[in-house]
């Protein structure tokens, strides 16, 4: 539980006032690596010892998998029946991305959780968007969703959820003034401070062509297929709008930002819920096939191993990214048949 130490240790440094970006921790000296608004809600940690904020965590997350299942259901439009919500958790536990979020300790289920929670609400509810930005103000990959919402046409609530980010950041900036200045023009610029981008835990692109090129810089290859990627990504998210707009956004997000760790997957979720509901159970098996077989970690990986894999082994090491292409191709495919239905419907 790497994460929760880090998130522990962020909170400590806001209640004691040391310098909040420049601590490590644990073995593999990890620093923070949030926006100053994450650290001021990670102070309630510093009031457990250890063992106890380990357990906190730890059931916190299975109940955030279950809470995630129903919302998962909801946004599909699956009927959330208590027998079938126990069994999905039980079953959920083995996919890798939340397999990885128990154990290292992670946010990751309650940000999906805020986020889907927001999206899936009615459109005409007072203060749509709101968790949107507050989910960015905790760590700001999220904020691709204010894109989403403000390129489908829903403008007042990606304005309030640019609001409420701007929240996060100025109460940050009134709390931690001079954190903030640390983070908004320096930090945040820091990529390589999340961690090294060509290892075997980095699903994204850039983390696939690093692997690919057997280089820790991917460079201008890299950048070139992530720049592609976000404009394809949020087209066909505009278009399919939607559950599918929904996963076709999150997809695009995991893809092109420099590091997605396995655990930053827990969309699979979500996604085999939609895939289910749609009575794709082929698609829905190989899927959660992917997700649980954790190939990723059955390669070399040990010290610069992940940047010396065969063609053979590239697969096995980059099934997240390959995968999230696939997704964003049945999205546009949903598109494409739902267009077609409405011509016809339309003719006839």
């Amino acid at each position: 539980m790497a994460d929760t130490l880090v998130y522990r240790a962020e909170g400590a440094a806001v209640a004691n006032g040391t310098d909040l970006y420049g601590f490590t921790v644990t073995q593999w000296r990890l620093p923070a690596t949030y926006p100053p608004f994450a650290a001021i809600l990670f102070v309630p940690t510093t009031w457990l010892p250890v063992p106890a904020l380990k357990v906190v965590f730890a059931v916190g997350n299975v109940l955030l998998l279950a809470l995630l299942v129903r919302l998962s259901c909801r946004f599909a439009g699956l009927p959330a029946r208590t027998p079938l919500v126990l069994a999905a958790v039980a079953a959920g536990l083995w996919l890798e991305p939340v397999f990885q979020t128990v154990l290292f300790g992670q946010i990751n289920l309650a940000l999906v959780c805020l986020l889907l929670w927001d999206l899936s609400r009615d459109e005409a509810a007072i203060g749509k968007g709101f968790a949107i930005g507050v989910a960015a103000g905790i760590k700001l990959t999220p904020l691709v969703f204010v894109v989403h919402l403000l390129i489908t046409g829903r403008v007042r609530a990606g304005l309030t959820a640019l609001g409420s980010f701007a929240g996060t950041v100025a109460l940050g900036a009134l709390v931690l003034p001079q954190a903030s200045a640390d983070f908004w023009t320096r930090r945040i610029f820091e990529t390589d401070r999340v961690g090294k981008a060509w290892i075997i835990d980095n699903q994204s692109l850039q983390g696939l062509f690093a692997r690919l090129l057997h280089t820790g810089e991917p460079g201008a290859v890299w950048l070139f297929a992530a720049a592609l990627t976000a404009v394809a990504g949020l087209w066909i998210a505009a278009r399919a709008d939607g559950p599918w707009g929904v996963l076709a956004t999150a997809t695009t997000a995991l893809l092109v930002s420099p590091i997605s760790w396995s655990h930053h997957w827990v969309w699979c979720v979500p996604l085999l819920a939609l895939l289910i509901a749609e009575n794709r159970m082929r698609t829905a098996a190989v899927v959660a096939a992917v997700f649980m077989a954790r190939t990723l970690w059955l390669v070399p990986h040990h010290g610069d191993l992940d940047l010396r894999l065969p063609w053979w082994q590239q697969v096995l090491a980059s099934p997240y990214p390959l995968l999230g292409f696939a997704v964003l191709a049945l999205a546009r495919g949903c598109r494409q048949r739902s267009s077609s239905s409405a011509s016809m419907i339309r003719y006839a």
